[in-house]
């Protein structure tokens, strides 16, 4: 008797059904794998035999052969414990099961003792089944919340596989967790307050502006100026997910394996900020079962490069077409990975190897070809990408001492939110990022004073279409801040000095 069990896996970020085909021959006590399995799936014989005899349940004294179907696509992971379990009980008639549950999908990591242990991409795995008219999936009970997340199905969860078999059985009842439960959301908390900061008045409204539009900033300046403080602040003034994005973002994490699960739903943008030293793959994205980087993990959030001179300039140029398209594809040998890399890029750096070029108490202590060896670690072309460059000094002792009534986070964070609201209004759903060539035209609309103003500076500035575009679209966040219609010539001229300096 030929039996089939319904299952699915992840490849990249999406889930692929997987058909888990069990049969019995009469030939030598044996199980085998076939199916293009990797070696965490092989060994899944051990953990599965095991699990079924510690679950006081009978292993077929034949030879077991399963199938993963489709043939060709490599499998991997643990994915299929459970499926297989139940699909070899199921064809050694060691348990009866209902035509509905036949339907069902199966999906879990057995231990040995038969518990079934949780695994990664669960959403999105719910999301594509319910995609495609799935009724009913069995998951590991710490899942359940998680996959509760999506409409359309009856989710069921156990903690082991004597508890699932009682359930099919008609022993044990096991509850339901119907998809579009609200879910635990995470406690959203921010390590830096702007009101924390002392002065750094245009470091600040540079941050606002980035957070309102989505634009790219660098800040420059000498060591303890503040620079990483006022970065880690930058998070306090993006808005709460929408609930598309808080999914996306999910997703991402849920496949990670770095989903909390008592609060599986995310809702704050997320904050990411790897060392100088990560690798390609590690930033990118990638290795041999593709899996997202710390750009695809700062999706609809901040990616923080802190000392961007230190990072090798191969992996820095890796972030041109990303920033770019907002997206990475990644090639391999078993087909192609797109993984979302829509995020706020933030670095920070020192103008020189010494860090005091330019400051008024300490002397620069570098060669001029020492500083443009260490300035020419980032090219011009991702230069070309970032916004806003602004300059952080470091701060007088009058400046630390002084009572600063500077507004807090909060209240930033709502004039993010209303001037983001006001331009997806304008522009169909987009923010500012989000547009166009054809679109900044008709939506950044300048007034006369402006465009004599913004043609003064393309000469002067020998600016390149992409950094005209992204001035235009500055200048229209600037104006959104403002609640003005149309670009006025202070808009324009305040985002023209945001324009990186060659000094």
């Amino acid at each position: 008797m030929s039996v089939v069990i319904n299952c699915a896996t992840i490849i990249g970020l999406n889930c692929q059904p997987i058909a888990v085909e069990a049969d019995l021959s009469s030939a030598l006590n044996n199980f085998i794998i076939v199916g293009l399995p990797d070696q965490s799936v092989a060994e899944a014989r051990e953990r599965v035999r095991q699990a079924v005899r510690n679950s006081a349940l009978d292993w077929p004294r034949r030879k077991v052969i399963v199938n993963l179907a489709p043939a060709d696509l490599k499998k991997f992971g643990s994915y299929y414990d459970l499926a297989m379990a139940v699909a070899i009980l199921w064809c050694s008639r060691a348990i009866r099961i209902n035509p509905e549950d036949a339907q069902a999908y199966y999906l879990g990591e057995l231990s040995l003792t038969g518990d079934i242990k949780p695994i990664n991409g669960v959403l999105s795995i719910a999301k594509t089944l319910a995609e495609i008219g799935a009724k009913k999936i069995y998951l590991p009970i710490a899942n359940v919340a998680e996959a509760s997340l999506i409409n359309g199905l009856e989710i069921r969860g156990a903690n082991n596989l004597a508890e699932l078999v009682a359930h099919l059985q008609g022993k044990e009842i096991l509850p339901v967790a119907n998809g579009g439960t609200a879910a635990a959301q995470e406690t959203v908390s921010y390590p830096v307050d702007l009101s924390d900061i002392r002065g750094q008045a245009q470091a600040k409204r540079a941050l606002v502006i980035a957070a309102a539009g989505n634009h790219n900033l660098l800040l420059t300046g000498p060591p303890g100026s503040g620079k990483t403080m006022l970065a880690k602040s930058m998070i306090s003034l993006l808005p709460p997910l929408t609930r598309e994005e808080s999914l996306a973002v999910t997703n991402i994490y849920s496949v990670a394996g770095l989903l909390p699960r008592k609060h599986p739903l995310l809702v704050a943008a997320p904050w990411r900020h790897p060392h100088h030293t990560a690798s390609a793959i590690s930033l990118i994205g990638g290795g041999s079962h593709p899996a997202p980087g710390e750009i695809t993990l700062a999706h609809k959030g901040v990616l923080f490069l802190d000392e961007l001179p230190e990072f090798p300039r191969t992996v820095l140029e890796n972030l041109r077409q990303p920033l770019e398209d907002k997206v990475v594809t990644i090639a391999r040998v078993f087909g192609t990975y797109e993984f979302p890399a829509d995020f706020i890029l933030l670095a920070a750096m020192n103008p020189c190897p010494c860090g005091y070029l330019s400051d008024p108490d300490r002397r620069c202590v570098c060669s001029p070809g020492s500083i443009i060896k260490y300035r020419n670690k980032i090219s011009g072309p991702l230069l070309d990408r970032i916004d806003l460059f602004v300059e952080v000094p470091r701060l007088q002792f009058a400046e630390l001492v002084q009572k600063d009534d500077a507004e807090k986070s909060s209240h930033w964070r709502e004039i993010v939110s209303q001037t983001r609201q006001r331009q997806r209004a304008r522009q169909q759903g987009l923010l500012n990022y989000q547009l166009t060539s054809q679109q900044t035209r008709q939506y950044c609309q300048l007034g006369k004073e402006a465009q004599l103003l913004l043609e003064q500076a393309i000469n002067q500035l020998n600016l390149s279409p992409r950094s005209y575009f992204r001035l235009l679209k500055i200048a229209r966040t600037i104006a959104d801040l403002a609640c003005s219609e149309e670009i006025l010539t202070e808009h324009l001229a305040e985002s023209l000095q945001y324009r990186l300096k060659n000094n």
